[in-house]
């Protein structure tokens, strides 16, 4: 990557509800944890400086699952432990840190121009739309399209193993076509660990990979990063 991303070491760190997986560029292999309900930051930070004791790095970004707004933590994960919201992980980690919303970190990393929105398949449904380079993380899987149901009740992991592959892919199917006629995005990726159990898919859109989490966190810190509040 160009700028200063080319010049620093950047440890990139994903944090999900089941693992935490972790990489810095310039080694070939990523590393994780387990997280889980008792993952607080503290344990996640400790644990993290531990296993990297032989890696150098210069500077952190973290993709955080939960909402994210001017590079801080607003709101508590639903799945991880507590204590995340006001958190000092600059002093934690002792380098300077750049904080995202997970699924607009996985945006960034298959990011190629005009307006793309990003779909995370995962334990829930996470979203980010980028347009022309601007990153705006949102919160798409918690709006409402039935009588207490969510998005995110609809075509998360648990809908998923209650409804079964084909129901669930019918599922995404909709939803993708539906907020492809509300955001007129130019392209859609899907992402999260749940894409590849997708097979057609829709007129311009793609498959994603968790992968690109790795190269979405180096970009953060390149000198024009394509970048929002989030």
């Amino acid at each position: 990557m160009a700028g200063m991303s080319k010049r620093r070491r950047i440890l990139v760190v994903d944090v999900g509800g089941t693992h935490v997986k972790f990489a810095v560029t310039g080694e070939e292999e990523p590393r994780e944890f387990e997280s889980g309900p008792s993952l607080t930051p503290a344990r996640m930070t400790k644990e993290l400086l531990a296993m990297t004791r032989d890696w150098r790095f210069d500077a952190v970004s973290i993709g955080y699952p939960g909402v994210v707004l001017h590079g801080e933590i607003v709101r508590e994960p639903f799945n991880l432990g507590r204590g995340w919201v006001g958190f000092d992980f600059r002093a934690a980690l002792g380098r300077p840190v750049r904080i995202v919303n997970d699924a607009a970190m996985q945006a960034l990393g298959c990011y190629e121009g005009g307006k793309m929105l990003f779909l995370g398949l995962g334990t829930g449904l996470g979203s980010a739309l980028i347009v022309d380079g601007k990153v705006a993380p949102m919160e798409l899987g918690h709006l409402h399209c039935g009588p207490r149901k969510t998005y995110e009740d609809l075509v998360g992991e648990h809908a998923r193993e209650r409804a079964g592959n084909r129901r669930w892919r019918k599922r995404v199917r909709n939803i993708v076509e539906s907020l492809q006629r509300a955001l007129l995005p130019d392209y859609i990726v899907l992402g999260g660990g749940n894409a590849r159990r997708l097979k057609d898919l829709p007129p311009n859109v793609r498959r994603g990979d968790n992968s690109y989490a790795f190269a979405g966190g180096v970009r953060l810190w390149d000198e024009k990063p394509a970048r929002g509040t989030g």
